[in-house]
């Protein structure tokens, strides 16, 4: 899915809505007295840039064990995340987490090997179960206390690979669906999420934790979730690749809901590689989730098999011919990633697309709403969480407004649960118009122009977190053709603007992750754009 429900200001203004990305949000909190400065606390750290190919061999050298790595990465969130410049995105530690890795370490010392996974530490967003001591609250201090009986079918996967899940990520209160007015990377339980590059701007959402954890080394990957944007956008603004998957390659059994035409889970790494392994460890077919039995006989054991230098060679890249915005930096990095990727061989097709795919942007919040509601309810009715329903969640907020509610409120949740049910003719015209539409529209300029995938810029950089006019994205995305019609897609480093960074996209039709692991993997190793984050503590003019 998507879990943070980001449909953009371009996508929503286009609709005549008032954005769920136009925002009010805050980011102070007090700190510790025994917090470091961000000079100390941007001290080369000894597991910076590790990857988990890099820390599978120091594992195996016996440099490290994994009890070690967890104990590097928890003083690392410590002194960062926690202190100094307090990037706040993990929301809480697993106390398991030390006790996991030497079960781990006792493995590898008998020759158990699980996979490339094994003993690594990793974190997962706050809106997925998992059957510890740890809670599952989509940020919402409505969901304090629930502990889920039953861990996410991804959790599953990663625990069964040797995965050490070491805590979860800060995200967009209800996976960004909580208000029209909402701040991205914010929550009522775990406050505002900053970006590392510079700490006073946006982390995007609602994977905000996730991708800021990831690109400050809190973690060598992490798991988000994604209903339209809130895995590619946090991996663009946070200098990291994101994968979207195809909605039905990855579970979503046990992740609080959004929309089950949109939603999807997808790995947070800082090269396409890990990307491509930790996708690799979480698609499987569930019976417990319907849509994942379409993926039978589709889902790739190694996706790492597609990592080619060559993969562009010959392939036909479409590129929306009308500029998506106006600023002259931003606009200059596309055309240097296009004569890159002609460099490596791509043939270059102008298509004309987007402003479609944008017109449906209303239909796209209706469905959401209508979905929303049935399967938040469905959640809930099972959960070990105090509120059982949406209305529940909504008087919780009311009763506690000045702790749930201090910057803005919850149209959407109030919105979505004026909604009837599914059965609702409404909910199935807007569907049709949405979903069907989009993918109708995709489908025709790719068998058209014969296309491998459609390219562009991500997202542009991250606005400033802005109390007082919320959250301005300047009108580059390229979130909502993927995500509405629950196509793949990917997204990896393409540079900086104004010390910021921006990505690039690449996204395909369905079940083509491979080939666009493939074309991601050969433009990242010709264009070499990530760059560690400095912890700027604000822009400089």
């Amino acid at each position: 899915m998507k879990r943070r429900s980001f449909l953009t200001a371009a996508t929503l203004a286009s609709a005549g809505l008032t954005t769920l990305l136009i925002t009010s949000c805050t980011f102070g909190t007090k700190k510790n007295d025994d917090s470091v400065s961000v000079e100390d606390s941007n001290e080369v750290f000894e597991l910076d840039e590790e990857t988990i190919g890099s820390l599978r061999e120091k594992l195996a050298s016996g440099k490290y064990t994994s009890e070690q790595l967890v104990q590097l990465y928890l003083r690392r969130i410590n002194a960062i995340d926690k202190n100094g410049p307090q990037l706040n995105s993990v929301i809480e530690i697993n106390p398991d987490a030390v006790a996991i890795a030497v079960v781990m370490d006792k493995e590898m010392r008998a020759g158990k090997i699980r996979g490339p996974l094994h003993g690594i530490p990793v974190l997962i967003k706050d809106n997925i179960d998992t059957a510890d001591k740890m809670q599952t609250t989509a940020g919402s201090l409505a969901m304090v206390g629930n502990i889920a009986s039953k861990d996410a079918f991804v959790v599953k996967k990663l625990r069964e690979a040797g995965a050490i899940i070491i805590g979860k990520t800060n995200l967009s209160e209800w996976a960004n669906f909580r208000s029209t007015q909402s701040c991205s990377g914010w929550s009522s339980r775990g406050g505002q999420t900053k970006n590392p590059y510079i700490l006073d701007h946006n982390p995007c959402g609602s994977s905000a934790g996730s991708g800021t954890a990831v690109s400050a080394n809190l973690c060598v990957v992490a798991v988000g979730t994604e209903t339209d944007g809130s895995i590619v956008c946090p991996a663009s603004v946070n200098g990291i690749v994101g994968i979207k998957p195809t909605v039905g390659l990855v579970s979503r059994s046990g992740i609080i809901p959004i929309s089950k035409t949109q939603d999807t889970a997808g790995p947070m790494a800082r090269t396409v590689t890990d990307a491509a392994i930790l996708l690799g460890v979480m698609a499987a077919v569930d019976q417990d989730d319907d849509v994942t039995l379409e993926s039978k006989g589709k889902v790739q054991k190694d996706f790492t098999t597609f990592l080619d230098v060559n993969a562009l060679k010959g392939k036909r890249i479409g590129v929306e011919k009308k500029p998506q915005g106006n600023n002259k930096f931003i606009n200059a990095l596309l055309d240097d990633a296009i004569e890159l990727l002609k460099k490596q061989g791509a043939v270059i097709i102008e298509i004309d697309y987007l402003d479609k795919i944008n017109a449906l942007g209303q239909a796209e919040f209706e469905v959401l709403q209508y979905e929303f509601k049935d399967g938040l309810n469905n959640y809930l009715a099972t959960a070990n969480a105090k509120v059982k329903n949406l209305k529940e969640v909504i008087d919780f907020n009311r009763s506690n407004e000045d702790k749930a509610m201090p910057y803005f409120k919850q149209e959407t949740l109030e919105s979505s649960n004026l909604k009837k049910g599914l059965e609702d003719k409404k909910y199935s015209e807007a569907l049709t118009v949405s979903f069907e539409g989009s993918k109708g529209i995709l489908d025709r300029v790719f068998k058209e122009n014969k296309l491998d995938a459609i390219c562009g810029i991500t997202m542009g950089p991250a606005c400033s977190i802005d109390v007082i006019y919320g959250d301005r994205w300047g009108g580059y995305s390229l979130t909502s053709p993927a995500a509405a019609s629950g196509y793949p897609h990917i997204t990896v480093p393409n540079g900086m603007v104004y010390d910021l960074p921006v990505g690039l996209s690449f996204f395909g039709i369905p079940y083509t992750e491979g080939e666009l692991i493939g074309l991601g993997y050969a433009y990242e190793q010709a264009s070499r754009k990530r760059l560690k984050p400095g912890l700027k503590p604000s822009f400089l003019y």
